[in-house]
């Protein structure tokens, strides 16, 4: 087990890793729409919480050495679905042909009172 850390994403919260390497499994602990040189909320915009808790997730799969298309699964926490058209927006465009199995789910609040949080495993292949 190998515990991945970078700068290019927020720093942990609380007592967890970034992401976790078993084997040729990533598991990417929910990144938050924080920009990791701030520690501060990107925006107040749903399309930008989405954008930047993506690029924060592709920033620990590229420190472990894996590829955004190695990413296999995602959860989605939002504090609105009525924002999951937008939020499908960016995150088609994000990840283009390339199609993740994926869950999104309604929560009552999330950390640090985001919007929306997203995990994900990573396989490399």
């Amino acid at each position: 087990m190998k515990f991945i850390v970078t700068k290019k994403a927020p720093s942990a919260v609380g007592p967890y890793s970034q992401g976790v390497l078993v084997k040729d499994t990533l598991y990417v602990s929910g990144q938050i729409p924080f920009v990791p040189e701030t520690m501060t909320l990107v925006s107040d915009d749903i399309r930008k919480q989405t954008k930047q808790s993506l690029t924060n997730i592709l920033a620990i799969v590229e420190e472990a050495g894996l590829k955004k298309t190695d990413i296999v699964k995602c959860n989605v926490y939002m504090t609105n679905l009525s924002d999951f058209g937008a939020m499908n927006e960016v995150y088609a465009e994000f990840f283009g042909d390339h199609k993740p199995a994926r869950a999104a789910v309604e929560v009552r609040r999330l950390p640090k009172d985001v919007q929306i949080e997203i995990e994900a495993i990573a396989y490399k292949s």
